[in-house]
């Protein structure tokens, strides 16, 4: 049963502020089984009390209220691995359009799209050099403008070459990218003649500018990958490798030692467990249970969203977490925060909890219990920046049955939160 298209839903407020006025979340359940009530104001949670309690004084005193009985509240997901150039470019046949109008369009769409599926934030990689130039990565920061209120979208600078005579070209326009906007660099040293050299002309210039680094890698060279993190060590704000896909194939004692220097090295992995993405070998998922044993800070994003790479990705941050539990053994607890609390992490965002202080970046699923979320979560509505922003409604509805009856069954209603 397909979901409905996400739309986010008409606001007064304007592009790129939290909305002033308060919103009551009412009858929600958290993960811990409580049913709570949750004040947001300013962008932020202000209070959280048992069912009913924060609703004296009326709707003027408490604002706009929504209804959350039968939904389950959870921190927002974020998206710490899309492709916001390329995403959406499987079914136009030939090769994918890098005309900006044609980039902007495709990178706003599949935002809303991951937004609908409730990550409130997302790095999109872009490539930049050869044939794109610049052209895409301008196209997605307009792109980032238009969606401010709705989702952050920041974006990472991938160049092809950055060593040798062919790569003087790319790593003048890798520091051009960062002047335009680009707030992480990146790329895929695999694809570079000398990998070491692109690492570290990766670094100088993320040393240079203050910005994170996010590399493309398969991880199939694990002394390569050693000596990325000996290279990588101690920098702020940080390195991020993905997908390492080809970690897990080495001998265990191997995969073992590398996974502890990348955790010395503050070195976080963020797995594809939906598939690929272009630029590295689709070989399966990184080890995630023997990363997080070894201390390695373990992050799950989506990877191609329909395009050449993946066809028919989705793009939806809860089917990677269902991914990590059904596949690779995770407790629905640990698979959650994979795509929300460590995918934030990774993304240098603040910690969302369930409680007064926290940012008002928030995910409602309907259901009673996390693992039953992942499993069915149709109906979701997502909050940023204490606004709603986007709702997905499904009813599932069945022919009349005496043995549901009898056997007292549940069934979905068409009540929609006010």
């Amino acid at each position: 049963m397909p979901d409905s298209q996400p739309q986010p839903p008409p606001s007064s407020s304007s592009p790129g502020a939290s909305d002033t006025t308060s919103l009551l979340l009412c009858g929600a359940r958290l993960t811990d089984g409580r049913t709570v009530d949750v004040r947001l104001g300013g962008g932020r949670i202000e209070a959280v009390g048992t069912a009913g309690s924060l609703a004296a004084g009326g709707t003027r005193a408490c604002g706009t209220r929504v209804d959350l009985s039968g939904y389950l509240l959870l921190p927002a997901p974020a998206e710490p691995h899309a492709h916001g150039d390329t995403a959406l470019s499987a079914d136009t046949g030939g090769p994918v359009s890098y005309d900006p109008q044609d980039v902007q369009r495709r990178a706003t769409e599949a935002a809303l799209l991951q937004l609908g599926h409730g990550a409130t934030a997302l790095r999109a990689h872009v490539r930049v050099g050869d044939v794109q130039g610049l052209g895409a990565l301008a196209a997605v920061l307009q792109a980032r403008r238009s969606l401010r209120g709705l989702t952050e979208l920041t974006a990472v600078a991938m160049p092809r070459l950055l060593t040798g005579v062919a790569g003087a070209d790319g790593l003048a326009m890798l520091r051009d990218a960062v002047k335009m906007g680009a707030s992480v660099v990146g790329g895929c040293p695999d694809l570079d003649p000398d990998p070491t050299g692109y690492v570290q002309a990766v670094l100088d210039v993320a040393s240079e500018h203050g910005c994170p680094v996010d590399l493309h890698t398969d991880a199939g060279d694990p002394a390569r990958l050693s000596r990325l993190a000996a290279m990588a060590g101690g920098l702020r704000p940080g390195v991020t490798l993905s997908p390492c896909g080809s970690l897990g194939r080495h001998p265990s004692e191997i995969t073992s030692r590398t996974a502890d220097q990348l955790a010395a090295a503050g070195v976080a992995v963020v797995c594809l467990p939906q598939g690929g993405c272009g630029g590295v070998e689709r070989r399966g998922t990184a080890p995630v249970r023997l990363l997080r044993a070894a201390g390695v800070r373990v992050a799950a994003g989506s990877g191609a969203l329909r395009d050449v790479s993946n066809p028919v990705g989705r793009g939806d941050p809860l089917e990677a977490a269902y991914l990590l539990a059904s596949r690779h053994g995770l407790r629905p607890e640990d698979a959650y925060d994979a795509v929300s609390v460590s995918a934030r992490a990774v993304l240098g965002l603040p910690e969302v909890r369930v409680e007064a202080g926290f940012p008002a970046e928030l995910l409602a699923v309907r259901g009673e219990r996390l693992a039953g979320a992942l499993s069915l979560a149709y109906s979701r509505i997502v909050v940023h920046r204490g606004r709603v922003v986007a709702r997905t409604s499904a009813v599932r509805e069945f022919c009349d049955s005496a043995a549901a009856v009898e056997l007292g069954l549940p069934r979905q209603g068409r009540v929609e939160p006010s």
